[in-house]
C-alpha cells in the first residue's frame, strides 16, 4: 500500500495501480494524464509532486470500490478534478483536494494522515476535504424536518471558510449529474429535484452559468425526458438552418466594427434545452414559434479602462445594422449584477423579421460570466471591478449567524428566495447612497436592510416623500425615507410584508423573544398558583401537560398567558395529595384527537395495480395528489405525509422539487402495475383563434364522438378573437390524454393543447 505519511515525495510510478485490471489500468491512466492536459494555471515543482501524491494516494486508498456503472471509483474523483481545472479554472490545492475528496468519508484515510501527507500545504488541503466530507456523511438531525435542508444549510456554511469546497462539490454535483444513468430512477428523481431546487440556483448565484445551464438540462432530462428529447431532436433537426442565419446575421456586423479597430470575435449559439423548454410552458406555444432560439455573442479585447468604450460601440454597429427593440435594453455594464456578471444584453429585428437575442461584453466580462467566482479573483484589483462576492459572503455570513439553530427549512427558502434566485433593484437613501435588493424587495425589506434596529421599530415609510404601505413593493430608482418608533415592534402580520432572508430571520427572532417573554410571564403565574396551594412543582407541571394533551412546557406556559387554560377553573379536575396534583377519580386524561385520521379509502379500485417501494398499494394508506392529478401510466413517485399516508405525485408535478428537495427521506419509489379499468380525471387547456364557427361544438365532437371520452367540466372563454377553453375528461390512462392532445391540435382554429395540474 502507498506509504501516505513518507517523508519524502513518491517516485512516479504506478505501484498504487498494482490492484487494478490490466483494463482499469489504461483507462486510469489516460483519464490521469487528461485531468494533467486540462489544468491552466502555471504550476511550481511542488504543486505538481503534490497532484501526483494526492493521485496515488486516492488510487491507493479507493483500489477496492466500483461505482454503480461498474467502472473502477477513482475514476469519479480525478473526473471531478478535471472539471475544477478545465471548466472552473481552479490550481493545484484545489485539484489536490478535489482529487482525495470522497477518501476520508469513503475510506480508511484520515485528516491527520491527509495533513502530515502533505506538509505545509496540508492544512488547507484538510480543510477543503473535511468541508466536502461533512457535506457527504454529516449526522443530520432528523427532527429538523429535512435533512437536505440541514446538507444545504451546511453548503452555504462553507462558503465562508472556503469557497473552494463548494466549487469542488459543483464539480462533484456535476459528474455526479453526468453519470446519473446506472441509478435507479426514483433516486435520479431525488438526486434531479435537489440539484434543480439548490445546486443550479447557487451555480447561477456564484456566476457559473454554464454549470447552471448543465444543471437543468441534465435535471429536464430526467424528470421529463420526453420534452428533453423532442426539444433536442426539434434543435438538430434546425441546426443547418439556424447555422445558416446565423452567418448572415453577422457577416454585416464584421464589416462595421472592423472598423473600430479593436480585437474582437463575434459567435452564436443555440439556447438551452431548459430555456426553450420552460418558454414553451410559460408561453403555452409550440417550438416553431419560440423566436429567439439562439443568442449572438459580441466579445471585444480591449484593455479594461477601454471595455466600457468599446462594448457601446459594437452596441451601436449592431444597432445601426439591425433594427432594436429599445424596451429590451439591459446595461450590466454600467452597473453589474451582484453577482459580478457584467454584459449589455439587447434584441433586435435579424433578416426575415426574426427577434434575435445579442450579448455584448469584454473578454474579462466573458471569463467571469463562464467562470464566475472561479475566475473572479484574478480581477480583484482590477480598477471599478467591486469585490461583490466577498459582500455576498458577508451576507451569507450573517445570515448563518442570525438564524443559529432554527428551522433548516424556513432557513433554505427564505435563503433562496432572496439570495440565490433575485434579480436585482436600485434605490436609494435620503443622502442618495445607492442600495441593491433582490426585485420584490418592501419597504420594510429596505429598512431591515440598513438595520436591524431602523427595522424592528420601523413606524412609516415615505418613497420619494409620499407616504406608502410597509409592504409596498420598491422600485428602481425610489429613494426610501423610513420613520421609527421606540414603542413599535414586529408583529405576525409584518412577515406578510418582507422577502429578504435578513427581514424575515429578524422579524421572527423579535417574535420568539416576544413568545419567550410571554411563557415566562405564564410561568410565573402558575408558579404562583402552586405555591398557593403548596404543590410541588416538576410532578405536577407534568400532569397537566399530559391532561391537556399539550406537547411541552413552553405551550403550557403560553396557554396560561394567552388565557386558554384558566388557573381557577380549569384546574378544579386535580386533587391534591401529599403535595402533587393528581386527577379528580374517574376525569380521563384525553391525548390529542386522532378522529380527523383518514382510514383507507376503498373507492381506488386499482389499488392492486400500483406498487409502493416494490410492494401492492393496498398494504399503505395512500392518495392520488390533488396539485397533479396523476393517472395511470404517469412517471409517479410517493411521498410520506406527517399522517403517514402516502401521497401520489408525478414527477412532473410542480411540487415535485421541493419535495424531494426538502423531504428526500419521505420520497419512495411508486410505479404502475398493468393496465385495467379504472378511471382518472385530466384536465386540458385548449387556447385558439375564436372563429366565431362553432368552437364549442367542434371541441365537444372531437372528444365526445371522435375520442369516445366522457367531458367531467367544460368551461370556455373568448376574448377578441382568442379563446381560452378548459375541460376536464375521465380517462383510464396517459395514452388516452396523449391522443386526446395530438387529435385536438389537429382541430382548425386550435393553436395549442397542454395537460395542466389544478
Amino acid at each position: 500500500m502507498f506509504p501516505i505519511a513518507a517523508a519524502t515525495p513518491p517516485t512516479i510510478t504506478d505501484m498504487s495501480l498494482t490492484y487494478y485490471s490490466d483494463a482499469d489500468r489504461l483507462q486510469i491512466k489516460k483519464a490521469y494524464r487528461d485531468l494533467l492536459k486540462s489544468i491552466k494555471v502555471p504550476l511550481t515543482a511542488e504543486d505538481s509532486r503534490e497532484i501526483r501524491k494526492a493521485y496515488e494516494i486516492a488510487v491507493d486508498v479507493h483500489s477496492e470500490q466500483r461505482r454503480r456503472s461498474g467502472e473502477a471509483y477513482i475514476l469519479h474523483p480525478i473526473e471531478v478534478a478535471r472539471i475544477c481545472a478545465a471548466e472552473l479554472g481552479l490550481g493545484a490545492t484545489a485539484i489536490v483536494a478535489a482529487l482525495l475528496h470522497d477518501t476520508v468519508e469513503d475510506t480508511h484515510l484520515t485528516l491527520s494522515e491527509i495533513r502530515l501527507a502533505f506538509g505545509k500545504n496540508g492544512d488547507k488541503i484538510a480543510v477543503i476535504v473535511d468541508g466536502l466530507t461533512k457535506l457527504e456523511g454529516a449526522d443530520f438531525d432528523t427532527n429538523s424536518g429535512s435533512l437536505q435542508a440541514d446538507n444545504f444549510k451546511k453548503i452555504l456554511g462553507t462558503l465562508v471558510i472556503d469557497v473552494r469546497i463548494v466549487l469542488i462539490k459543483m464539480a462533484d454535483r456535476l459528474h455526479n449529474m453526468r453519470t446519473l444513468g446506472a441509478m435507479p430512477k426514483h433516486k435520479q428523481l431525488k438526486i434531479a429535484a435537489e440539484t434543480e431546487y439548490i445546486y443550479a440556483p447557487l451555480a447561477h448565484r456564484l456566476g457559473l452559468y454554464n454549470f447552471r445551464t448543465e444543471f437543468l438540462d441534465l435535471c429536464l432530462k430526467i424528470t421529463h425526458r420526453d420534452e428533453y428529447n423532442f426539444v433536442a431532436d426539434k434543435l438538430s433537426e434546425t441546426k443547418r438552418a439556424r447555422d445558416a442565419y446565423i452567418e448572415g446575421f453577422i457577416a454585416p456586423l464584421k464589416e462595421q466594427i472592423d472598423k473600430f479597430g479593436f480585437e474582437y470575435r463575434i459567435s452564436g449559439r443555440a439556447k438551452s434545452i431548459y430555456s426553450i423548454w420552460s418558454k414553451i410552458q410559460t408561453k403555452k406555444c409550440d417550438f416553431e414559434d419560440i423566436y429567439d432560439l439562439f443568442a449572438i455573442r459580441i466579445i471585444v479585447d480591449v484593455p479594461t479602462e477601454q471595455e466600457r468604450g468599446a462594448c457601446w460601440q459594437a452596441y451601436s454597429v449592431l444597432t445601426s445594422v439591425h433594427k432594436p427593440l429599445p424596451d429590451r435594453l439591459k446595461d450590466w455594464v454600467t452597473i453589474p449584477k451582484s453577482n459580478g456578471y457584467e454584459s449589455l444584453h439587447t434584441t433586435v429585428i435579424g433578416p426575415e423579421g426574426r427577434f434575435v437575442e445579442v450579448q455584448i461584453r469584454s473578454e474579462r466580462m466573458d471569463e467571469i460570466a463562464e467562470r464566475g467566482y472561479a475566475a473572479h479573483w484574478k480581477y480583484k484589483n482590477v480598477k471599478r471591478q467591486e469585490d461583490v462576492f466577498e459582500r455576498w459572503f458577508d451576507n451569507v455570513r450573517e445570515t448563518l449567524e442570525k438564524s443559529g439553530g432554527n428551522d433548516s427549512v424556513n432557513f433554505i427558502e427564505d435563503f433562496k428566495t432572496t439570495n440565490l434566485f433575485s434579480e436585482e433593484i436600485y434605490v436609494y437613501t435620503p443622502k442618495g447612497d445607492m442600495k441593491m435588493l433582490p426585485k420584490g424587495a418592501t419597504a420594510l425589506d429596505f429598512a431591515f436592510y440598513i438595520h436591524s434596529d431602523i427595522g424592528y421599530h420601523c413606524h412609516a415609510v415615505k418613497i420619494d416623500n409620499r407616504l406608502v404601505p410597509m409592504g409596498q413593493k420598491l422600485k428602481n430608482g425610489d429613494q426610501i425615507t423610513v420613520e421609527t418608533n421606540r414603542s413599535r415592534k414586529p408583529s405576525e402580520d409584518w412577515l406578510k410584508w418582507v422577502v429578504t432572508s435578513k427581514a424575515r430571520e429578524r422579524i421572527r427572532q423579535a417574535l420568539r423573544e416576544e413568545e419567550r417573554l410571554r411563557a415566562d410571564l405564564g410561568k410565573e403565574a402558575i408558579q404562583r398558583k402552586f405555591d398557593k396551594l403548596k404543590v410541588e412543582f416538576e410532578p405536577s407541571i407534568e400532569i397537566i401537560i399530559k391532561h391537556f394533551g399539550l406537547r411541552s412546557r413552553h405551550e403550557l406556559y403560553l396557554a396560561v398567558y394567552n388565557e386558554a387554560i384558566d388557573l381557577q377553573d380549569d384546574l378544579k379536575v386535580f386533587v391534591i395529595e401529599k403535595g402533587k396534583m393528581h386527577p379528580v377519580e374517574g376525569d380521563k386524561i384525553i391525548p390529542l384527537s386522532n378522529n380527523d385520521k383518514k382510514t383507507p379509502n376503498d373507492k381506488h379500485k386499482f389499488r392492486h395495480d400500483l406498487f409502493i417501494d416494490g410492494e401492492s398499494a393496498s398494504l399503505f394508506e395512500f392518495e392520488l395528489a390533488d396539485c397533479c392529478h396523476p393517472i395511470q401510466g404517469d412517471d409517479v413517485f410517493a411521498y410520506v405525509t406527517s399522517n403517514s399516508i402516502y401521497k401520489i405525485h408525478r414527477t412532473m408535478c410542480s411540487n415535485a422539487p421541493n419535495l424531494m428537495s426538502h423531504y428526500g427521506y419521505r420520497i419512495k419509489k411508486a410505479e404502475w402495475g398493468t393496465m385495467n379499468n379504472a378511471t382518472f380525471v385530466a384536465e386540458l387547456l385548449i387556447t385558439g383563434m375564436d372563429t366565431g364557427k362553432g368552437v364549442i361544438q367542434k371541441l365537444s365532437n372531437r372528444i365526445s364522438d371522435d375520442l369516445n371520452l366522457d367531458i367531467k367540466a367544460f368551461s370556455i372563454e373568448g376574448n377578441e378573437g382568442y379563446f381560452e377553453g378548459r375541460v376536464k375528461l375521465v380517462v383510464t390512462n396517459k395514452d388516452q390524454i396523449v391522443l386526446a392532445i395530438r387529435r385536438l391540435k389537429l382541430l382548425e382554429g386550435v393553436s395549442n393543447v397542454v395537460r395542466v395540474d389544478n
